[in-house]
């Protein structure tokens, strides 16, 4: 009798097992392991298990539907025995082979053009006596850049393992002559930040104007990467970041000071969304390249040398110099020394499939796209092509790599000097390099470059013979002015000033020199170095002048400040004047860090030193920060004593890899007494045990 009963019992689903650990690694999601949440990648099914109690699930005579939700859309499925249904469809089925009726699978496949979300699912058992049973949960649901039919598709592995799955890198800063890399960690995949990037979609203007149409436009990645990039600033709305370029940092953090986008979108989020402060360009860059590589849009960083900031996009760039070699602040337009954005992967319906791929997107707040400040996406190829007739933005990212330099010499408001540069905007546009810590030359994918023949016959012409960089002339006179090397802080900055008197009359020459401090983003401040002569020249004569500037002249520079230095030459029988210049940073000796082990394993302790080697004329004293994404559990501090000019520090670390894959251990040393920051970075792969 007892058993009768119990074969009467109603069923019961006691628990619904979402199969994290095997659907999150066979969705590559195994990185957001401290999410509670499930996280999948549209276009590919995941497998939820039933465990029942009472009756056994009975093919024949009981169904199973399912309800997906995203807010308030939803779609409502029967589980059926098929996995043919169209891939552009939600679809949910058993499979047949190997069914276990007490503890049935059910697959749950999303299409590739699903929303990206927080998604809520219900399961409901219609059992044959019409009794109905109930289970809930939720996933999160991404962007799938491994599934051929996903917009973000990307073809190979090894681009697919940087441009998603690396939570390191590096950006590049300083100028294309000296360029500095700048280790950044993207943690992607530590605590909270997932969450926090599904935030940012949340709290928009555009899902909180109408969240249903901003759910359903969530299934483009044109549309969430112009979300995306007008909320990483806070112009417009509560974005992540408020950008400061003048003044003191004393309400905020120096953006030079930030090591990764973790620190920045975990305050923002705890912050109830309040903008953090402060950022510079490669800081929105690099905080949005890690919500982009989130959502599963394959990001890349990319530095453009020598950016032209276009505001009357007429592609020219006037600059002002005074007769003694002084830059002055008298345009609105500016060139920055370098600016740094992001590229995602995408294919283009809206464009047609020759702009797919690469797209520009600038979350730095510069100039409005369709009222808003944010840039892009805009393909590359179309830069490169001049399609300016296309979306979005892009004759002003043209203009970034393409706008020509006016340099003029003024004096008494009176222009007495004026020259054309065509080839130093644009000058060099790299990203890090797949697999390798490098740069990368992209600038062919924006700009035609000239081959080095058809450059000699340009610069030997009459017509363009000024559009050469560091080179100025006029009809009786040529000037050149070169670097001897890449300055490094501690030593001189060694430079040599090359005059040609053309004519075969004699000439007597005024000689100015003059070196100011700048930003990378604006004008220069006060001459801090100058030197004022004459130069006599036979018919004719050339003449080299060797110079230098010492450590303790150029100390106010140290750090991510650059130098403009200009020489003006003033025929003091025609009153010609002849202008050439050259902005350049001094580069800080880099921290060398060493791993003890060949081999690094997973959770086994490993450890690493930090060598700083003092390259100052006077002693120094700091503070040493250590992090690493997947490596240390946040940052550890260590307090350096002053160190003699040349005298040597090792500081020994102890870290336990928690993940495996290509990491970075990263080290910057802040200088209490000199405006500078020593860093350095160590890669390596960490290995399963």
């Amino acid at each position: 009798m007892e058993g009768e009963i119990s074969l009467q019992k109603d069923m019961k689903i006691q628990n619904v097992n979402l199969e994290k650990s095997e659907n999150q690694e066979r969705h590559r999601t195994q990185g957001f392991s401290s999410s509670k949440a499930l996280v999948v990648r549209r276009g590919a099914p995941f497998r939820v298990s039933l465990q029942l109690k009472g009756q056994a699930f009975n093919p024949k005579t009981d169904s199973v539907s399912i309800k997906v939700t995203l807010g308030r859309l939803y779609m409502v499925m029967p589980v059926t025995f098929s996995k043919n249904v169209p891939s552009s469809q939600w679809k949910a089925y058993m499979d047949p082979e190997g069914l276990n009726l007490q503890n049935p699978s059910i697959f749950i496949s999303s299409p590739a053009s699903a929303s990206v979300g927080c998604y809520g699912f219900q399961l409901c058992v219609l059992t044959q006596g019409s009794q109905k049973t109930c289970a809930f949960g939720k996933f999160i649901l991404l962007c799938n850049p491994w599934c051929h039919e996903d917009v973000v598709y990307i073809p190979f592995e090894d681009q697919r393992q940087e441009y998603i799955q690396n939570d390191s890198g590096l950006l590049f800063i300083g100028t294309a002559m000296n360029i500095v890399s700048r280790p950044w960690s993207f943690d992607q995949f530590e605590p909270g930040i997932l969450e926090a990037c599904l935030d940012l979609l949340q709290v928009s203007p555009q899902h909180q104007k109408n969240g249903r149409m901003d759910y359903l436009n969530r299934s483009n990645p044109i549309y969430i990467s112009r979300v995306v990039s007008a909320m990483i600033n806070s112009e417009d709305d509560c974005g992540v970041l408020k950008g400061k370029w003048t003044g003191d940092f004393k309400q905020g953090v120096n953006p030079s000071l930030w090591t990764g986008s973790g620190d920045i979108l975990t305050q923002w989020a705890a912050s109830g969304f309040s903008p953090v402060q402060f950022g510079q360009c490669w800081v929105f860059a690099a905080v949005m390249c890690t919500v982009m590589r989130v959502l599963g849009i394959p990001c890349r960083v990319v530095t453009n040398f020598n950016s032209a900031h276009d505001t009357n996009a007429n592609l020219v760039i006037e600059e002002y110099y005074s007769e003694t070699g002084q830059k002055l602040n008298l345009s609105k337009d500016t060139i920055w020394n370098f600016h740094v954005w992001v590229e995602c992967w995408m294919t283009r319906r809206d464009l047609g499939s020759g702009m797919d791929g690469w797209q520009v997107l600038d979350p730095t707040p510069q100039e409005r796209s369709g009222g808003v400040f944010c840039c892009g996406p805009s393909p590359v190829k179309a830069i490169k092509d001049r399609r300016i007739d296309l979306f979005y933005d892009i004759p002003f990212v043209y203009a970034e790599v393409n706008a020509d330099v006016h340099s003029i010499v003024v004096s008494e408001g009176r222009v007495v000097s004026y020259s054309k540069d065509t080839e130093r905007v644009g000058s060099l546009i790299c990203t890090k390099a797949i697999g390798f810590p490098r740069h990368q030359n992209i600038t062919g994918d924006y700009k035609s470059i000239k081959s080095p023949t058809s450059t000699l016959s340009l610069r030997s012409s009459t017509s363009s013979e000024d559009s050469t960089l560091r080179r100025g002339s006029t009809k009786g006179v040529l000037v050149f002015l070169t670097l001897d090397n890449a300055p490094v802080a501690g030593g001189p900055v060694r430079f040599t000033v090359k005059v040609i008197n053309k004519q075969k009359v004699a000439k007597k020459m005024r000689l100015h020199l003059n070196a100011q401090a700048k930003k990378y983003n604006n004008s220069p401040s006060d001459t801090f170095w100058e030197t004022h002569g004459v130069l006599q020249l036979a018919p004719m004569e050339a003449k080299v002048i060797q110079q230098q500037i010492l450590p303790d002249q150029y100390e106010c520079v140290v750090g991510d400040d650059l130098i403009n230095l200009a020489v003006v030459l003033e025929d003091m029988a025609s009153q010609e004047r002849v202008l050439a210049s050259e902005e350049f940073n001094i580069t800080s000796s880099q921290l060398t860090i060493q791993i003890a082990d060949k081999d690094l394993i997973v959770n086994k302790e490993q450890t690493a030193t930090v060598i700083f080697t003092n390259p100052f004329s006077q002693p120094v004293s700091g503070v040493l920060t250590v992090a690493g994404a997947g490596l240390t559990q946040g940052k550890v501090h260590f307090r350096m004593l002053p160190l003699r000019p040349g005298g040597q520090v090792e500081q020994l670390i102890t870290f336990i890899p928690s993940s495996v894959g290509a990491k970075m251990l990263q080290a910057s040393l802040s200088l209490t007494n000199i405006n500078s920051t020593i860093r350095g970075f160590k890669m390596f792969s960490v290995l399963r045990a």
